[in-house]
């Protein structure tokens, strides 16, 4: 069975996909306000009384059906791939979280090398690029994109386990970068680079980030929302100490049947016992609207 061809729909999906999820949703927005009006153009062919009308008419009446169409067809395609950028922009962030709080020190290593792509596409959006991936490679080794402030810096991943990324890997993008006009290359891997590879790139506005380095990083990134979290379980406690040490200084408090009335306030007074001053140890009546209200009298 033959490979099915790709339509524009898939291509208006495709491209949406490759934007954040908001801009694809702007694109459905837009697209829908500039085919409407087309759609609601009257049709002209009834009109038509010649042939040298005819045409027009006709031309006329299937833009009219194209744009009918269109108007629904074109925004579902960008909503469709404003999803996709939506969950894959979810699955990113949850793999380098994952990847962070791996308890093995080479996580990165365990993972497949579409997923180790996808790490790094997110180790670079997090510092501030806007990040497009490549059709696997497929430009000169290049697996990634970057933009950022209008330059172009470009990324390729190795996922190699065993082997050293050797000096020509970094020579051979070191001629793309060039040949594209960008200013700064990144080399990634899960392993470590070669001394010559090392020596090479030096001056040459290409970093190469071995497997420890990428693992440093991703926990970097991560820890920041962990510390937030902390901050807030150290407030609620700290909150929850101040009202039990707030509470510990009230006296003790004790009901009873025969209590007056409040000097003050006329309002029921209950037992209390202090807890520190001159009268530590002491029971008193207190006034029960305490501290609104601080009226005393001394237990009989």
């Amino acid at each position: 069975m033959g490979r099915r061809k790709r339509s524009v729909f898939d291509d208006l999906v495709d491209l949406a996909a490759r934007l954040p999820w908001w801009m694809g949703v702007l694109l459905a927005i837009a697209s829908y306000l500039i085919i409407h009006p087309f759609a609601s153009i009257p049709d002209a062919a009834p009109g038509a009384t010649s042939l040298d009308r005819l045409g027009p008419a006709v031309a006329g009446q299937l833009y009219g059906v194209l744009a009918t169409i269109g108007q629904y067809l074109v925004p579902a395609a960008f909503i469709l791939g404003a999803a996709v950028s939506a969950i894959g922009r979810i699955k990113r962030r949850r793999l380098l979280e994952e990847t962070a709080t791996a308890t093995s020190s080479e996580a990165a290593k365990s993972l497949s090398w579409h997923e180790f792509e996808m790490l790094v596409g997110e180790m670079f959006r997090n510092k501030g690029f806007s990040v497009k991936e490549t059709a696997k490679g497929a430009d000169g080794g290049v697996d990634l994109e970057l933009r950022k402030a209008g330059e172009l810096s470009l990324v390729q991943c190795k996922h190699w386990r065993a082997t050293k990324v050797g000096v020509g890997v970094v020579r051979e993008l070191f001629g793309v970068m060039a040949a594209r006009g960008a200013v700064h290359a990144y080399v990634v891997t899960t392993g470590v680079f070669s001394s010559e590879a090392r020596k090479f790139a030096q001056g040459r506005n290409i970093s190469l980030i071995d497997g420890q380095a990428v693992e440093r990083e991703i926990r970097r990134q991560a820890k920041p929302k962990s510390n937030v979290t902390s901050l807030k379980e150290a407030r609620r406690r700290q909150a929850s100490n101040v009202e039990q040490k707030s509470t510990a200084q009230l006296p003790s408090v004790e009901s009873s049947a025969k209590a007056p009335h409040c000097p003050r306030c006329g309002g029921q007074m209950i037992r209390r016992v202090a807890r520190r001053g001159a009268n530590a140890g002491k029971a008193f009546w207190g006034c029960s609207s305490f501290p609104k209200c601080r009226g005393t009298l001394p237990l009989e």
